[in-house]
């Protein structure tokens, strides 16, 4: 028998309740689309911001064809594969003689005949901006020329035309608070510019540069210098050509070999783009290729596996209460002879019809979202789409997977609508069914596994194992939702009456509570996967990182050549009236000795003196994961012991140590009780009484033994040192002293660029030098561009005899906001997923809300019982998604330990730190705001009026 007469009818009945019931239609293609969507965004946004080979290409070169270049080997014969970036000699062939690599190269004799070009050239720079000096840079390039488009663009005034014109592109302008128009001077040898527009490049929107004609700053910046000792000359790059071949021909492989005849490098857009074959390539014989990572990571994969399953989860509910609210229909076709199956039929076509609907809404929603957001995206990705890259079997075969989930999501529904009866059916009686005893046993065995495999898939590395235990843990959570809900009820025994009815109502409605609370958790469970992996590897980051101050903090460091303690004021008077600084200063000092190494150095080592606090030996100073044993004992312990060890003053400077302050490798600073408490940050009345009696303050103990250290000088003095030579005229001699010293906690070893603070008067009384070399600040905040270049401005005007240290903690914000859009993400998807299933329940229970009124409830118990029982859904559902989130983060998180743990029994010093770190602004967000506003929200969108409604029978 052909069944595609019952399938056409089953369409046909589907596709009319559908349209007949069109507000639970379209909350049920809500539903399919609303994931749908999401992966249309995400698709469509990943490929377009992902640049093609094209794009690269059109990024560096603008619409010219070809990059040519020389190398510092002179015009000898090269070899270079076609993406013009790997090159070298031929086999075999003599290395360039000093006399061959000086002669210059004619890379324009190289050009195709009938071709054409621009040069190109960048130098670096400080300049003038309204608030004061930045750095920047200046490229030498005609950007008007039509070769330059798709490179830079225009968005603002004009190209630069004259020798005194520039541009600049607008992250500059922003910071620099410039406009166009406005006049820019070229420190050093003060040559002024009209800045004439504002450009952008669309594969770097936050470029900081300028653009000026060939020939207009470095040359006569050269020029200066040359006639003035005392301008710096211009550190420029090695010149390069943009080259546009003879019409319609381009720069072939064959115009390649022949400049590599003559020594030049070419990049060309034509052969890039279409490699010859290897055959034709001489240098392709003596690479080797590289391997492309295919292989999807651990996070991705998890993510991927669990959004498929939360697309079945969310559409599951809408069918489920579809089917209960279709079934006097089901039944009247029971009543006209159709079988079971055919019943089914009807549910399983509803399924098919609506989800096609929800995916080709949710594919083409994802679209305009995705054109609508592009600027938004573009900004914060930092470049152009150029154009929206659409793989068009991507997207259809996403459109199919929102139809088959829609199907499948109807499947259990529909086995279900078949298993009635017809005479309970057309009744509307939905029977006594007691609740599986075998489902909760199922999900609880399920869970157990799961999370067995999903950990032993994080433990040996398996991503496959970690996304499959995770989705299976998560589908064991989902079979024990039915007698989580059931639970729910002897909750409400305390209960005011309106919350005491919504635990009941969802713990009688198991059928129509359990879907929805899965929807929920369905939703909830990968974001909380994301933000708990997220949070975890930047706890992993923050702890691997490494400062180079003290937060908090600015320090202004002598750069040399002052005038001693007036200019050292005036710099102090230009950090301190343009940073926000707060709190008093704490000035610092350097320490060497015999003459210093600043200016005396010389490569032997024997034109200056040397300082040193020697580290002693035994098992409190020597670190464990360092020298003879460190890898024996690196297998034997754990991520956490290894953390403890490295961590320790003993292992503090093993492995790297910042250096800062003029301190040299010693750290030994000069200052005084103002340097504790606004660096160090150590509040400690007797370390400040030490170091005013003269004893010196040691932040790492594993350098003092008995309460003392050991410091080693070399007094060596220059003969061009005139000064301090006439004062120690005999040999270099060389002092060790004991010197007993205040030892700090152990916290305090990792400050960073300090391991010692010693009086002034302590070190004159050894014969070490002393002078004055800055301060440190602390500020209220981070410095703005405008006040970084007032003060560098301000520091210019006082004789240029310093220079700022800043805080380079700035990356942490990052990952804050990661975790905020994560919880807005998710904060959204659980609104919109709660009110979905709440309103499909609430279209459900429509004869219970009938019932309370006709028994004298009042008008506001309805809405109250609305709200409640979105309540319980969306809080029920976030707690179980938070435990199931957990498992895949944990999981992935122990790949991650597995990883470092081989890498630190490689080399001990590599730390193995892998915390799991649980975001709880993210969970509280999630727990509390979000299940309180849905509520809130279905109370206010509720009606509190009663409508007229048939007897049912």
């Amino acid at each position: 028998m052909n069944p595609l007469p019952g399938w056409r009818a089953a369409f046909r009945i589907a596709r009319r309740d559908a349209a007949r019931a069109k507000g639970r239609s379209a909350l049920v293609v809500a539903m399919i689309a609303l994931p749908v969507l999401g992966v249309t965004a995400a698709d469509l946004t990943y490929r377009s911001a992902l640049p093609t080979k094209a794009e690269e290409l059109t990024a560096e070169l603008g619409s010219a064809d070809a990059r040519f270049t020389a190398t510092s080997m002179g015009p000898v014969k090269l070899q270079q594969l076609p993406d013009g970036i790997s090159w070298n000699p031929p086999e075999g062939a003599a290395d360039p003689t000093p006399e061959e690599q000086a002669r210059p190269v004619d890379v324009t004799a190289a050009f195709p005949e009938g071709s054409r070009h621009v040069t190109e050239r960048s130098v670096p720079v400080s300049v003038t901006t309204r608030h004061g000096i930045t750095d920047t840079e200046i490229t030498e390039l005609r950007i008007a020329d039509p070769m330059l488009r798709g490179r830079i663009e225009l968005t603002d005034g004009s190209f630069p035309r004259a020798a005194d014109e520039i541009a600049a592109t607008e992250k500059f302008i922003e910071s620099s608070g410039l406009s166009v128009g406005d006049r820019v001077t070229v420190r050093g040898p003060d040559q002024t510019y009209t800045l004439t527009g504002a450009v952008e490049l669309p594969a770097d929107l936050r470029a900081d540069s300028l653009y000026a004609l060939p020939g207009s700053v470095i040359a006569p910046w050269q020029k200066t210098a040359d006639g003035d000792k005392t301008v710096l000359p211009p550190q420029a790059t090695d010149l390069s050509w943009l080259v546009q071949g003879p019409s319609g021909a381009g720069v072939t492989w064959q115009d390649i070999l022949a400049a590599n005849e003559k020594g030049v490098v070419v990049k060309s857009r034509q052969v890039v783009l279409d490699p010859p074959p290897d055959s034709e390539v001489p240098m392709a014989e003596h690479s080797g290729g590289f391997a492309q990572d295919t292989e999807l990571t651990a996070a991705a994969l998890t993510v991927t596996a669990m959004a498929l399953l939360e697309i079945v989860l969310l559409a599951g509910p809408a069918f489920a209460v579809g089917a209960r609210r279709s079934r006097r229909q089901l039944g009247l076709v029971g009543s006209c002879g159709g079988s079971r199956g055919q019943v089914r039929a009807v549910v399983l076509a509803g399924g098919a019809v609506l989800g096609a609907v929800g995916a080709v809404a949710g594919v083409g929603a994802g679209f305009g979202l995705t054109a609508l957001f592009r600027p938004m995206i573009e900004d914060y990705t930092g470049n152009r789409f150029g154009e929206l890259t659409v793989r068009p079997w991507e997207i259809l075969g996403i459109a199919v997977l929102g139809l088959v989930t829609g199907v499948l999501a109807a499947l259990a529904p529909a086995i279900v609508a078949g298993r009635q009866s017809v005479l309970e059916s057309l009744t509307g009686r939905r029977g006594i069914r007691r609740s599986s005893r075998v489902l909760p046993v199922i999900g609880v065995v399920a869970l157990t596994v799961g999370i067995a495999v999903a950990v032993y898939g994080g433990i040996s590395g398996s991503t496959n194992l970690v996304a499959g235990g995770s989705v299976l843990a998560e589908l064991g959570v989902l079979c024990c939702i039915p007698v989580i809900v059931g639970l729910l009820g002897r909750l409400g025994r305390r209960l005011p009456l309106t919350p005491r009815i919504a635990l009941r109502d969802a713990a009688r409605n198991r059928g129509r509570t359990a879907p929805a609370v899965a929807a929920v958790m369905a939703a909830v469970a990968g974001s909380i996967a994301i933000a708990t992996y997220t949070s975890s590897n930047a706890a992993e980051q923050e702890y691997d990182f490494v400062p180079n101050m003290t937060p908090g903090t600015v320090a202004l460091v002598d750069s040399g050549g002052s005038g001693g303690a007036a200019d050292l004021a005036l710099s102090r008077a230009a950090v301190e009236q343009n940073f926000p600084v707060g709190g008093g200063r704490a000035d610092i000092g350097r320490v060497w000795a015999g003459s210093d190494c600043m200016d005396y150095y010389e490569e032997d080592g024997a034109g200056c003196g040397t300082l040193e606090l020697v580290k002693p030996t035994g098992k409190a100073h020597s670190c464990p994961l360092k020298g003879k044993g460190a890898k024996e004992l690196a297998l034997r312990i754990s991520a956490d012991e290894h953390k403890r060890l490295m961590n320790s003053p003993a292992c503090m400077d093993e492995n790297y140590t910042m250096v800062a302050f003029g301190s040299d490798e010693h750290k030994i600073v000069v200052g005084d009780a103002d340097m504790l408490s606004t660096y160090v940050k150590l509040d400690d009345p007797a370390a400040a009484k030490a170091l005013a009696e003269g004893t010196p303050v040691l932040l790492n103990s594993a350098y003092a033994k008995n309460g003392e250290v050991t410091l080693k000088a070399a007094h060596i003095y220059n003969d061009r040192d005139k000064k301090n030579r006439a004062l120690h005229p005999g040999k270099a001699r060389t002092t060790t002293e004991q010197l007993k010293v205040y030892v700090a906690e152990d916290r305090f070893a990792a400050t960073p660029g300090i391991r010692m603070v010693m009086p002034k008067q302590t070190a004159e009384r050894f014969g070490l030098h002393v002078e004055d070399n800055g301060s440190i600040y602390p500020v209220t905040r981070e410095p703005t561009d405008a006040e970084q270049q007032a003060a560098y401005s301000a520091l210019q005007r006082a004789g240029d005899h310093g220079y700022l240290m800043t805080s380079n903690e700035q990356y942490r914000t990052e990952d804050d906001t990661i975790l905020l859009i994560l919880a807005l993400f998710a904060g959204v998807v659980t609104l919109g997923a709660a009110a979905i299933t709440t309103g499909l329940s609430k279209a459900d229970a429509e004869a219970d809300l009938t019932t309370l009124s006709a028994v004298g409830a009042p008008p506001g118990v309805r809405r109250s019982l609305s709200g409640f029982q979105c309540l319980v859904v969306a809080l029920t559902g976030v707690l179980l998604g938070t435990a199931a989130g957990l498992v895949p983060a944990v999981a992935l998180r122990l790949t991650d330990l597995r990883a470092a743990l081989e890498d630190m029994r490689a080399d001990p010093m590599e730390s193995a730190y892998t915390p799991i770190v649980m975001p709880w602004e993210t969970i509280g967000l999630l727990a509390l705001v979000v299940p309180v506003l849905a509520g809130l929200l279905a109370a206010a969108l509720t009606s509190s009026r009663l409508t007229l409604a048939r007897r049912a029978g």
